[in-house]
This record gives C-alpha cells, structure tokens and sequence, in this order.
C-alpha cells in the first residue's frame, strides 16, 4: 500500500495477531486488535461472538471498550492507534468512528466483509483520523484461511 512501517508498527501489529490466534484457538474468527497510547497497550481484543453469544463482539469493540475503560474516557485522543489484523467490518468502521481514534493500522483486506465494500474508496472514520492498510497482511489472512478451512473439514 506504500506505507513506510516502523518497527514499532510491526511490534504493536504482532500483538494483535496474537489477539488473532487466542480467537482461532477458541474457535472464533481470528482477528485480533490492540489499542496503543505512549507506547502500551491500553486496549485489547479478539472476536468472541460465540463464546459470548454476541454478534457485536468483535475484536475491534472489545478493544475499544478496553481501552474507554482504561481512559475513564468515551473519546479515544488522537495519539491513541488501533492495530487490528484484518480489515474491519460496517459495524465497527461506525464504532472506529464514534471513537475518534487518531491512527488504525489495518493488517489484511477483507473484501468479503470489510468496510470498503460498503464504502469503497471512501473512508467512514472520523476526517481527522489517519488510516494504513497492509501491515504484515498476509499473517492474519493466513490465519481466517486456515480457520476457515478447519471449518470446511
């Protein structure tokens, strides 16, 4: 996508990918998403729509929730990035949003069900937020090939 990574980017996107393979072990959809500030993690989450009986439980709303909650806050501020694994979704590109995050650093498209078919080129978050695609993409798309493939066993 023509971003130029740090390797701190790299570090932060690691750890949501280990978000990712705690869902797949679970047998959820593995995504995962962590929420950094000053350099820690002041959020963190993975799917866990069946474990919680929850359709809005995905990665990026526990996440956020987690990291409101670290705040005592219901804005995000602007030096807050989301790193998530893959792609999100219509629902949580409106959370994302709602959040005012500064950064989201996305790992791997989702054409099936990301954002971008809903909005195309067109970016639903907040106009002040900044967003790269593309980090360590292939790892988290991996992950949903294989647990979609365990699936189809």
């Amino acid at each position: 996508m023509g971003f130029d990574f740090t390797a701190e980017d790299e570090k932060w996107m690691q750890k949501a990918l280990q978000e990712a393979r705690l869902a797949f072990e679970e047998g959820e959809i593995p995504v995962g998403a962590v929420v950094v500030q000053n350099n820690q993690v002041i959020g963190r989450g993975h799917n866990q729509t069946e474990r919680l009986k929850d359709v809005t439980a995905h990665a990026e709303i526990i996440a956020l929730t987690a990291a409101f909650n670290y705040l005592g806050a219901k804005y995000l501020p602007p030096d807050a990035t989301l790193y998530v694994s893959l792609e999100p979704c219509h629902m949580c590109a409106g959370a994302l949003y709602w959040s005012k995050i500064g950064r989201i650093v996305i790992g791997g498209a989702d054409e099936k069900h990301g954002y971008r078919r809903f909005y195309g080129s067109q970016s639903p978050f907040h106009p002040k937020t900044e967003v790269e695609q593309g980090l360590l993409a292939e790892e988290g798309q991996q992950l949903m090939k294989d647990f979609f493939k365990g699936k189809r066993k």
